[in-house]
């Protein structure tokens, strides 16, 4: 009896040891599977951080190369408009003198000051040329967003009345404080708000709103949306909207948009132009807010 026992205990052990090593093998399967899952979701995430890094280093390659371009267009531009600028003076001069002279004279007198407003719309063509040549050289404070509205609000009021134009403001939007140049951001803000009166045209609206942003990719600052009725923005336009002399209005020099874009590139903020899912444009503003939360 006892010779039974002492056969078949090592068949016992054999099962128990199998039986231990069929658990130590899958606890090792198992670890490899989670290994396996978290290599493939490290590798996914890594991918997903190339693609990221190579889209923002084309769109830096992108802006490098248009201020390249922008940079030579406004050194020429200015030399340009400089030039052009002294001729000007003269013919303002003799037009003047003219219309002097040709006191009673109705037809004469006409076509002099049709000379002097010509001259007028040359004037401003090279001043808004020599502003978008020039460096912009900031002087950042701290500005509240309200104050900058109301005098943006009473610059567009002519506008405003002429074409029964409804303006929106956020109301949180006026209790932003940024830093900024105020003199150059409100000239952001009058460019980007009027063009959205004219293009929502009689009746229609405009409207602005403001917020403060936080980004794990960069620093906090502040987004300011201005969107409009208007018929939006044709598709094909959508990428040339912020070059310079570019423009879809009959009297315009198409320098608008280029000069607020440089004002927010010098700030270190970004703007694009987009057509609203409700209706009409939209521009979107990002600005760094240092030291403000």
């Amino acid at each position: 009896m006892s010779g039974l026992m002492l056969q078949e205990a090592p068949s016992q052990n054999a099962a128990l040891d199998l039986s231990e090593r069929e658990r130590e093998l899958a606890a090792i399967l198992k670890a490899y599977s989670d290994v396996t899952d978290r290599l493939k979701g490290a590798h996914e995430r890594l991918n997903e951080e190339v693609a990221r890094l190579r889209e923002e280093l084309r769109r830096k390659n992108e802006e490098l190369r248009r201020r390249d371009r922008l940079a030579a267009l406004g050194e020429m531009a200015a030399g340009m408009a400089h030039e052009v600028r002294n001729p000007l003076g003269g013919i303002a001069l003799y037009a003047s003198m003219l219309e002097r002279e040709l006191i009673g004279n109705e037809a004469g007198l006409s076509a002099a000051a049709k000379i002097s407003c010509a001259v007028r719309t040359l004037n401003r063509l090279v001043s808004e040329i020599l502003d978008f040549a020039q460096e912009d050289h900031l002087e950042k404070q701290c500005a509240s967003l309200g104050t900058m509205l109301e005098q943006v609000q009473d610059a567009l009021r002519p506008w405003l009345d002429q074409l029964s134009c409804e303006m929106y403001v956020e109301p949180a939007a006026r209790e932003i404080e940024l830093q900024c140049d105020a003199g150059k951001m409100q000239q952001v803000l009058i460019n980007l708000l009027l063009n959205g009166v004219q293009a929502a045209g009689s009746h229609g609206w405009v409207r602005l709103t403001a917020r403060r942003v936080q980004d794990a990719r960069r620093p906090g600052g502040v987004q300011i949306e201005v969107a409009d009725s208007g018929p939006g923005i044709a598709p094909d336009a959508l990428s040339r909207i912020f070059n310079p002399f570019y423009t879809t209005k009959s009297s315009g020099t198409g320098l608008g948009l280029a000069i607020v874009h440089r004002i927010v590139e010098s700030h270190g903020g970004t703007i694009r132009a987009l057509n609203s899912a409700e209706a009409g444009a939209k521009f979107v503003i990002w600005v760094p807010n240092e030291g403000r939360q």
